[in-house]
């Protein structure tokens, strides 16, 4: 039959408070996006004040600061005591894969080249602006222009009709910061309601932009661009430029073949092209870029082992105005604005004490960190180490979640350069002995420096080749994993190295 009936149940579940949930958000957010929240705060908080470090100041204030300001732990890599807090725990899906730095980040570093022999981040991007001189007057704005400025401005001076320059403009707008168009003209023309020879017509004028082979659809238009204008380009550079495979693969006499030239034509056709530049916008400036700035430091302690020590330029300092607080309180009148005091109140106390709570744990995930890898920090790369967020989480009693939270957009300064706090994550490759596991940024290092040293010796080593080697030091990898790693170092096979070096 049917019909109602009410029943009663009792069952357990996990309810996020407001209060947590601004807690976890605080410990996955980066120093710079700390500081823009933090400011959102202190407008929106009347009780809440920035502690300036004065001190002889007659206001009573709380005391409780948001970050313990010089904070260090002093590691003699002993075992990890006490119960740390698990305030932040909660159950997240965000923990990334135990995944060697080099495949994790592919798309973060796919414009960076080779990787260094220490992969610090050294190289720092410095951005102009303007802003207010000594005496209140406005600085001019020293921002380099961006290649989509400079394409602008002379594309209004080039005397194009009104509806060329819109044309113009749409083009440039789709120009991408190495200098190249991306799309196709047809979808243009179809956009703009034109002909598609109206749209070639004035992409053939923007050509004339500088810098010069700015705007190409390919990298061989880009080169052709140039060389005419240098008045360089006749028949065999065209089939050189038309066969950039073969020279990429190194295959001189089928470039021969294929151009019509003889050895001496050919390596002056190819010097030509070496003092080309592939990516004319790369010289012009763009968004400004922002320096990473440490959350930890790690020094050498004079007794022995590591000092790790919270970076406090990075960390806000907040108080509670007490006294502003009792004044309000006592003039409060409605039962709304004595809700918003006590609210404003709340929430004040309540920030204070997570950025405490965050700092505190980031020092104590940095130093788990520091303790398991000392052998990197003393020795290099080749002594990394794998390891898991399970791993640091076991160690120091906390949730794999919480780890996967502070090592995210988090980085630390060692004697051996910055670096994310994830980079210190890294799978594990299986001894042949039986032995330790090894790292896999580890093996990948010595990878390369394998291969760096066959110019000394004279031979090129075979993907083959290196897995015996790899093999009798210890390391069980197989073929597939030393070409995958290989790849990554966006180092040539060994066929194409060896062409590399007798063309040498």
């Amino acid at each position: 039959m049917i019909g109602q009936r009410l029943e009663v149940r009792q069952g357990q579940g996990l309810v996020i408070t407001p209060q947590l949930q601004q807690a976890i958000k605080l410990l996955q957010l980066s120093n710079l996006e700390l500081e823009a929240f933090v400011e959102g705060e202190l407008e929106r908080n009347p009780l809440l004040q920035r502690d300036e470090g004065e001190t002889g100041g007659e206001a009573p204030s709380e005391a409780t600061e948001a970050a313990p300001s010089g904070d260090s732990i002093e590691l003699q890599f002993t075992e990890p005591s006490g119960d740390a807090e698990r305030a932040m725990d909660a159950r997240s899906d965000d923990l990334y894969d135990d995944a060697p730095p080099g495949e994790r980040d592919a798309d973060r570093k796919r414009d960076a080249g080779e990787a260094s022999e220490q992969p610090g981040l050294s190289d720092w991007s410095r951005a102009g602006g303007g802003g207010m001189d000594g005496e209140g007057m406005e600085r001019p704005d020293t921002r380099e222009a961006t290649l989509w400025e400079h394409l602008q401005a002379q594309a209004s001076s080039a005397g194009f009709s009104a509806a060329d320059h819109a044309i113009a403009l749409t083009l440039i707008d789709a120009t991408d910061e190495g200098g190249y168009l991306r799309g196709e003209l047809q979808e243009f023309a179809d956009r703009l309601g034109v002909d598609l020879e109206r749209i070639e017509a004035v992409l053939t004028l923007c050509h004339g932009f500088e810098p010069t082979g700015v705007m190409a659809r390919s990298a061989p238009e880009c080169l052709k661009l140039q060389l005419i204008e240098r008045n360089r380009f006749d028949p065999a550079m065209a089939a050189l430029l038309d066969n950039l495979e073969l020279l990429a693969r190194r295959d001189l006499p089928a470039l021969r073949k294929v151009c019509g030239v003889d050895a001496d034509d050919l390596a002056e056709m190819i010097a030509e092209l070496k003092g080309l530049t592939p990516r004319p916008g790369a010289g012009f400036g763009g968004e400004p870029a922002q320096t990473v700035v440490p959350d930890v430091h790690v020094r050498p302690d004079p007794a022995g082992g590591w000092r790790v020590e919270l970076n406090s330029d990075t960390l806000p300092r907040l108080l509670m105005d007490k006294r502003y607080h009792g004044l309000v309180s006592a003039g409060a009148r409605s039962d709304t604005e004595k809700a918003f005091v006590a609210d404003c109140a709340a929430q004040a106390s309540w920030l204070v004490k997570s950025l405490d709570q965050r700092a505190r744990t980031i020092l104590k995930v940095g130093s788990e960190i520091v303790r398991q890898q000392d052998a990197f920090l003393a020795f290099g790369v080749e002594f990394l180490r794998p390891l898991n967020l399970k791993t640091v989480a076991d160690a120091i009693g906390m949730h794999e979640s919480t780890v996967s939270r502070v090592t995210s957009n988090k980085y630390v300064s060692t004697p051996r350069g910055v670096f994310e706090l994830k980079f210190f994550f890294t799978a594990a490759i299986q001894s042949s002995d039986g032995g330790a596991l090894h790292s896999a940024e580890a093996v990948r290092h010595r990878i390369k420096a394998m291969i760096d040293g066959e110019a000394a010796d004279g031979d090129v080593l075979s993907d083959d080749r290196i897995v015996e080697i790899l093999n009798e030091t210890g390391i069980d990898i197989a073929r597939r994993t030393v070409a995958k790693y290989r790849e990554a170092l966006r180092i040539p096979s060994s066929v194409q190295r060896r062409r590399l070096m007798k063309a040498g």
